[in-house]
């Protein structure tokens, strides 16, 4: 068995193994048509049922040919320009080849005596992003597995930099007094944060949003007062810069006065919107951030990268310290004073992977304007699918894009019962996955089924939008025409 592990004298098997993997994905890349199968759950699940797991191939070929039958043919490719539907991006060549580099040397980014040059590159690039963001020289921050870690960790250190000094704050009091404000956009992990953070379930004050989905910053004001009136403490207000259904970005700068005025921590959750930290054109669109305490990005949504790519950012690199526990056998107390960059020191995780290293292929390859090139084309296109279904009668769209998102609601001529449009939408949604055509989302809006275009793919085009809103209207006449029928 000792032939499989990777070293210096199966160097050449690696080589060969990882290059027929290569080859196989390089196929299905090529000659995949659709951005799914449409294989079903009762389908696929007995055929990996069926796998004796404790009887190996003891072949590289013979498992990926397994492979092919268990994942690779029926896999969702985000790369495909019809695939529509969530937060994932395709992604860039450059930050797959550092995926290859750092699963095989296998760094571990916790302790420079892991990682060394790892560790350096890491913080080369949180200097980087603090950079634009407009952070100054006293930022820091750390990559994260993902936006729900990294609004985590930012609302554990709003919360423990909420306690000492605040006004309403006593010793003996419970985090029960502290208080969230988010709009009833945000993310769902700032109240899924705020109960792994010990608070009680009307921790988070939820905050309506306009028309434009964007947080009304007269009823934070609202929120903000009445807390205070209260005795209670604001522990942070999170500012959403791209939320996940509409791409909306609340209006940093007014909400930024407003947590200088009651001394709440700002947390600005951009986790899609920081994309435009390198856009050539709308940058201005997130003027304000660098205002914030914190700040969420995912590179692994706008950046285009590989899964996992996350970071978060702090304003004042000592706040930190919150997230700091020091072990004899790790990161004793003694590294500080020698001056040893553990980065452990600022992260919820121990081991934790050397994910920055696909993010600096990427620059280092492409320059950040090459990647803010891509996010802006496809907020272009969002532009230009606003006008395709705001001219189309056929559909009603709730709101222009900030970024790359259109939610929108199929509305027949013949048909005014809105559960009924509802069935309708919904009916057309799982048809057009079934197919394997075309995968887009779906969300609520006022308590009604809407469908979701979420634009990544700078290979998407205005075809391909108007095609799958052909799509999706024949599915939905189909189920309306059944739905007569039936009734008759």
């Amino acid at each position: 068995m000792r032939s499989h592990l990777l070293n210096d004298t199966t160097a050449d098997r690696y080589r060969r193994s990882v290059t027929e993997g290569i080859e196989r994905v390089a196929a299905k890349l090529a000659t995949t048509e659709r951005p799914f199968t449409g294989v079903t759950v009762d389908t696929l699940a007995p055929r990996i049922d069926r796998i004796d797991l404790d009887k190996p191939l003891h072949d590289t070929t013979a498992v990926l040919d397994e492979l092919e039958d268990v994942y690779l043919r029926d896999a969702v490719y985000f790369h495909h320009p019809r695939y529509l539907a969530h937060l994932n991006c395709p992604v860039v060549i450059p930050a797959v080849v550092g995926e290859a580099v750092l699963s095989a040397v296998n760094s571990s980014l916790d302790t420079w005596d892991q990682s060394a040059g790892g560790t350096l590159i890491e913080r080369r690039l949180i200097d980087w992003t603090n950079e634009r963001i407009g952070f100054g020289c006293s930022a820091d921050g750390v990559f994260t597995s993902g936006g729900s870690q990294s609004n985590l960790q930012a609302l554990l250190l709003a919360r423990e930099e909420a306690k000492p000094g605040q006004a309403g704050w006593e010793a003996s009091a419970s985090y029960g007094k502290l208080r969230i404000f988010a709009s009833e956009a945000s993310h769902f992990s700032v109240k899924k944060s705020a109960k792994l953070l010990g608070l009680g379930a009307d921790a988070v004050v939820t905050v309506p949003t306009g028309n434009d989905k964007r947080m009304q910053t007269v009823a934070l004001a609202h929120e903000l007062e009445r807390c205070r009136r209260d005795g209670l403490v604001p522990m942070a207000v999170v500012a959403t810069a791209g939320t996940t259904d509409f791409g909306s970005i609340d209006p940093l700068p007014e909400i930024a006065e407003l947590c200088e005025q009651f001394g709440a921590w700002l947390h600005v959750d951009a986790a899609y919107g920081c994309g435009l930290l390198a856009s050539l054109r709308n940058r201005h669109r997130i003027d304000g951030i660098e205002r914030a305490d914190s700040v969420t990005v995912d590179y692994h949504k706008s950046f285009f990268q590989p899964v996992s790519s996350s970071a978060v950012l702090v304003r004042d690199a000592a706040t930190l310290r919150h997230a700091t526990y020091h072990a004899e056998y790790l990161n004793p107390q003694r590294a500080v004073q020698e001056r040893i960059p553990n980065q452990v020191d600022k992260s919820l995780q121990t081991t934790r992977r050397f994910d920055a290293l696909k993010l600096w292929m990427t620059l280092r390859t492409m320059g950040a304007d090459g990647i803010g090139q891509l996010f802006d084309e496809v907020c272009d296109l969002a532009e230009e699918g606003w006008k395709l279904l705001a001219a189309d009668p056929r559909y009603d769209v709730v709101v222009a894009p900030s970024l790359s998102t259109l939610v929108f609601r199929y509305i027949p001529a013949a048909v005014t019962d809105p559960a009924e449009i509802d069935r309708a939408n919904l009916y057309a949604r799982k048809a057009l996955f079934a197919s394997g055509d075309a995968v887009v989302a779906g969300t609520k809006v006022g308590g009604r089924h809407f469908l979701k275009f979420t634009l990544l793919n700078p290979e998407t085009t205005t075809d391909d939008i108007s095609a799958v809103l052909d799509l999706i209207a024949g599915h939905a006449e189909q189920y309306l025409g059944e739905s007569l029928d039936r009734a008759s």
